[in-house]
């Protein structure tokens, strides 16, 4: 019986498994614990699990969204509603953006037979190798400087009349700067897994559209994407998060009005004053939108697994 051939799994198995589990969930865990504590009772150390909840840090975090007035806070200085708005403005587009350009270029390249198409597939992974930090100083000076309506032209007196800001009208400083460069990050990484995705499309599904009177578009959009959820969703998954998290180019291209989520936690921080109760509740706060996200992605992911099963 296949009972008796089964052999118990090894105690080390085990252990490994729950280390794994452990490592996963243990700082989430010791980061939702903290955000319910006082900044004293986290220095401290000392209290654990035994100490008063309290719902002061996340008071302070959203501040400027309350209906009501707090007694422990005089100023607002922690614009989290703000800079909650700017991430998912940035993160939701870009990654809509990245899908549209990214499945386009990744049928182009798997479909159609042209001059540098292999050279051209290959480019696009290479560059997801470059790291962000590289493009950092050029894409500052270009946004700052190339890319900018000039002052004295009409247009951006117009803008700067009816916008406000001062000087050129510039993509630094703009949520279409920060899009832009988001973009053009997560691009390659979508067309090259995108591609094997469109792979495995049978193109006899695409000629009996064709045949049927369907037109390149409509081949595309109602036969081929269709089968591609789970790719499409995979990608999503990877694009949004990337641009929900990244902090590096965002701090250098943002400005006051702009400026996202992970910015606001680490501009939190100060050489005389942490307070880790407030970074602890933003850190759980921006943890939120990737964790719906990736549910419902991962739903699209299922569905289209399980969407050609045949019941026996």
């Amino acid at each position: 019986m296949a009972t008796d051939t089964q052999q118990s799994q090894h105690p080390g198995f085990y252990a490994i498994v729950v280390m794994l589990i452990i490592m996963a969930i243990g700082p989430i865990a010791i980061m939702l614990i903290n955000s319910f504590k006082l900044d004293v009772d986290i220095i401290s150390g000392t209290s654990g699990l035994l100490f008063m909840p309290t719902i002061q840090n996340y008071e302070t975090a959203l501040c400027d969204i309350l209906p009501y007035e707090l007694d422990h806070l005089d100023f607002c200085a922690l614009k989290f509603g703000g800079a909650f708005i700017n991430s998912l403005i940035i993160a939701l587009v870009s990654t809509v953006l990245t899908l549209i350009i990214g499945c386009m270029a990744a049928y182009a390249l798997v479909r159609f037979r042209f001059m540098g198409r292999d050279t051209a597939s290959a480019t696009t992974l290479m560059v997801r190798m470059v790291p962000p930090a590289v493009l950092l100083v050029p894409v500052f000076g270009l946004w700052n400087n190339e890319f900018c309506i000039d002052k004295a032209s009409w247009l951006g007196s117009w803008i700067r009349d009816s916008f406000g800001g001062r000087g050129d009208v510039c993509l630094a400083g703009t949520h279409s700067g920060i899009i832009l460069i988001y973009i053009a990050m997560n691009l390659p990484f979508v067309i090259w897994i995108l591609q094997s995705f469109i792979v495995q499309v049978p193109r006899q599904l695409e000629e009996a559209a064709r045949m049927d009177g369907a037109g390149p578009f409509q081949i595309f959009f109602k036969v081929v994407l269709p089968l591609i959820k789970p790719g499409l969703a995979a990608a999503a998954i990877f694009t949004f998060r990337i641009a929900w998290n990244e902090y590096l180019l965002a701090s250098a291209l943002s400005d006051r009005d702009t400026k996202t989520v992970p910015i606001l936690i680490v501009n939190n921080m100060s050489e005389f004053n942490v307070e880790w109760g407030v970074i602890m509740a933003t850190g759980m706060l921006l943890a939120i939108p990737p964790i719906i996200f990736t549910l419902f992605a991962s739903r699209q992911i299922i569905t289209g697994m399980t969407a050609g099963a045949v019941k026996g």
